[in-house]
């Protein structure tokens, strides 16, 4: 029975043992969603390590998909916000763990309708993964966890140099802030996908983490090509050296090139391939600093296993 996560091996268990009549129709037009998604019921798989800081412990698909989730609660506030003025719907935000709520963010007041279109395209993609995510989840899924969209800006644009140490950053006050503060997280949502798929222990799974990570691939070069096409080569490169920061002994991070040469798609070149980041290294840049400890964007942690 699919809705919930399925287990390589393991039998899995449903979210409703013995649905009734309306039950069943419910669950069959969800099964018939997961097959559109690319995704099949996510379940309990044992798998190796490399996860949560300070822990060696086994993840299962649930995790890692609830692990997404938290990021794509992420993105999905920041850019309704930006581009609607409104967040989440309550019915989009409920789940296990502790659920929080979003400061900060409001709609920008965008000069050039080009780039409040993008806004509004990311805005309702995100959206659509929040809920792919949580139907595919079922009642394994996390709630919204507390995210701070004001202050955690502001950390971040000073660690860059954008601003200076005692000014703020307002994220949504114009078009050039929007994407300076978009691309703090999107070459990192697009990398997350990648260092969680080897985690993954359904194929089906796998696929339909696969698609949503080829649209974070677009998100992330959307706005990469908006910052170049604008000059923000410098503000795009300091954001760069601070990210690379909070995983020392790393050099995941690319600029998006200078006014001689551009670097749109974050790769690898002597290979052509995107690099990804374990779930750790994403949590030391969601929590902005190099210890995994809960502050930044989610001043109280992700919900879930991993965080």
């Amino acid at each position: 029975m699919e809705g919930t996560l399925a287990a390589a091996g393991q039998n899995v268990v449903p979210v409703h043992a013995e649905p009734d009549e309306a039950g069943r129709q419910a669950e069959q037009g969800r099964r018939s969603f997961l097959r559109a998604a690319g995704l099949g019921a996510i379940g309990v798989s044992a798998l190796a390590s490399q996860v949560a800081p300070a822990q060696a412990q086994s993840v299962s698909d649930i995790d890692i998909f609830n692990f997404a989730l938290n990021l794509e609660y992420l993105e999905a506030e920041f850019y309704r916000r930006a581009a609607f003025g409104v967040g989440l719907e309550a019915s989009d935000v409920d789940g296990t763990g502790t659920p929080g709520s979003v400061s900060g963010g409001r709609q920008v007041p965008f000069a050039d309708p080009n780039i409040r279109k993008i806004a509004v395209e990311l805005a309702n993609d995100e959206l659509a993964h929040v809920r792919t995510l949580r139907t595919a989840l079922g009642g394994n899924r996390v709630s919204r966890p507390a995210i701070d969209l004001s202050l955690a800006f502001t950390f971040a644009a000073r660690a860059a140099g954008l601003v200076g140490p005692n000014d703020t950053f307002d994220a949504f006050g114009n078009d050039a802030n929007f994407l300076l503060a978009a691309y703090i997280f999107e070459d990192v949502g697009v990398s997350a996908y990648l260092g969680g798929g080897p985690l993954i222990s359904d194929p089906r799974n796998l696929s339909g983490a696969a698609r949503i990570l080829a649209v974070e691939g677009y998100h992330a070069g959307a706005i990469r090509t908006q910052l170049y096409v604008n000059g923000f080569y410098n503000e795009a490169q300091a954001i760069t050296n601070a990210r690379n920061t909070l995983n020392p002994n790393t050099n995941l991070d690319q600029g998006i090139g200078d006014a001689n040469t551009a670097n749109i798609v974050l790769t690898d070149p002597a290979t052509g391939v995107t690099p990804a980041r374990t779930p750790q290294q994403v949590l030391n840049i969601v929590y902005l600093n190099s210890n995994t400890r809960p502050t930044g964007f989610f001043p109280n942690g992700l919900n879930g296993t991993i965080r």
